[in-house]
């Protein structure tokens, strides 16, 4: 584990944030942030990447009365040193990865600003998705969307299974994929883990190809099939050859969908031996990948150009993306 360095200006320990390669995970003890941090730990043992698990506190101190002196200053150090240690020590039982490539960060800072500073040229900044309810996330916002808006770097948010309202979904997952398995005490829908794929949305964009490269990747890593989506209305698709000057049917939308999302895949790295999957369907963006999260290990998205409509609406998409989904996602810069 490397030595932290002490701050001047607020005598807390704080690892410096500019080498690059590290997964940079949030975590405060909750449960949202063990379950983010369980999985940057098994990203790590993977990829024999370094990961900083970085606490970030605010001028109101969440961890008790605020130190007043040097003194104070060094025991809140090691006080913090040591609940990150302990929750690294817990996620990472059971796993190979090594303690060796172990960061621990404390910063006097919000957790988005702390988060985007310290991981601003990063391999990659996980968090863990907060148990609010679906509306009440979209209204006053979270971590993992202000992160997902802000961040230059990929952004990975893992769902941590929670009480939220069943759905009707759950009656045609059943009727789609029987194999599939619905618990409703996580309110969540699994499958055998080893055959869960990995789900990118593509449009055909720069964006999207980063998205897809990040996708490819993971599904290597993991061992799992990759499944190219791309979701679309008429409107996201531009003039449709052969009705430059007309509105064109659903079929020449689908085959031309299904030919962006084809192209896509041109010049992508992929693994000969992962298996991909290519599909184009018409529907919402968001609606369409959310709803694919649902038989997924792992939904990959950009942050830019999802449905072809401008940067402010892009946006939104990304946020009911991380809102909605049912799985872990990538928001990928």
């Amino acid at each position: 584990m490397t030595d932290a360095n002490v701050d001047a200006g607020m005598g807390i320990a704080r690892e410096a944030w500019n080498e690059r390669g590290d997964i940079v995970v949030g975590v405060d003890g909750s449960a949202e942030s063990f379950a983010a941090l369980q999985w940057a730990l098994d990203e790590a043992a993977l990829t024999g990447s370094a990961v900083n698990a970085v606490y970030a506190w605010s001028h109101s101190w969440d961890a008790g009365s605020r130190p007043q002196s040097e003194e104070d200053w060094e025991r809140a150090r090691q006080d913090i040193t040591r609940r990150l240690l302990s929750w690294v020590e817990e996620a990472s039982r059971g796993m190979s990865f090594d303690h060796d490539r172990l960061k621990l960060t404390s910063v006097h800072a919000s957790g988005t600003s702390g988060l985007l500073q310290i991981g601003s040229d990063a391999r990659q900044i996980v968090v863990g998705r907060r148990s609010l309810g679906r509306v009440t996330r979209w209204f006053v916002g979270s971590l993992s969307a202000s992160l997902a808006e802000s961040a230059k770097v990929p952004v990975t948010v893992v769902r941590v299974a929670g009480s939220e309202d069943q759905h009707v979904e759950d009656s045609i997952a059943r009727s789609l994929a029987p194999e599939v398995t619905i618990h409703h005490d996580a309110d969540s829908v699994t499958s055998p883990q080893e055959s869960r794929p990995v789900v990118v949305g593509v449009d055909g964009s720069e964006t999207s190809r980063h998205a897809l490269r990040f996708a490819a990747r993971e599904a290597a890593l993991h061992d799992v099939p990759l499944h190219v989506m791309f979701c679309w209305q008429l409107r996201d698709l531009g003039e449709v050859p052969g009705y430059e000057n007309a509105v064109a049917p659903l079929d020449a939308g689908q085959e031309y969908a299904m030919s962006i999302a084809r192209r896509t895949l041109d010049g992508i790295d992929v693994e000969p031996d992962v298996d991909v999957h290519v599909n184009a369907f018409h529907i919402a963006a968001a609606k369409g990948l959310a709803n694919a999260s649902r038989y997924a290990s792992h939904l990959v998205v950009g942050s830019r150009g999802l449905s072809g409509l401008d940067a402010h609406f892009l946006g939104s998409v990304s946020r009911q993306i991380l809102n909605f989904a049912e799985c872990t996602v990538t928001v990928v810069h």
